[in-house]
């Protein structure tokens, strides 16, 4: 049960969240004046990334699964995917 209400969070988070930020990243570009319809792509990656990372160093250890496998990520492997979710929100207008 506690399971399922943990996947359901999950989705909500992410679809909430997700689509939120994905608006203001538009609205940003926009504003900047770069088209991104051909590489929402980048974006939508970028923003689902960073969504992870937080899931997992932060927002699982206040949900309602309290089960095996609830760990932090490695700093290495957070770095990474932070700084490549963020070069990737930068230079997204170069590709």
């Amino acid at each position: 049960m506690w399971v399922l209400l943990e996947l359901v969070r999950i989705i909500l988070l992410f679809g909430f969240l997700g689509s939120m930020l994905e608006v203001l990243c538009k609205l940003i570009y926009e504003f900047i004046g770069i088209n991104i319809a051909d590489k929402q792509w980048i974006v939508f990656l970028s923003i689902y990334i960073l969504l992870f990372v937080l899931y997992r160093n932060r927002w699982q250890f206040s949900g309602w699964y309290k089960g095996k496998g609830r760990e932090k990520l490695p700093k290495n492997v957070t770095n990474v995917l932070v700084l490549g979710a963020c070069l990737l929100l930068i230079l997204m207008p170069f590709f």
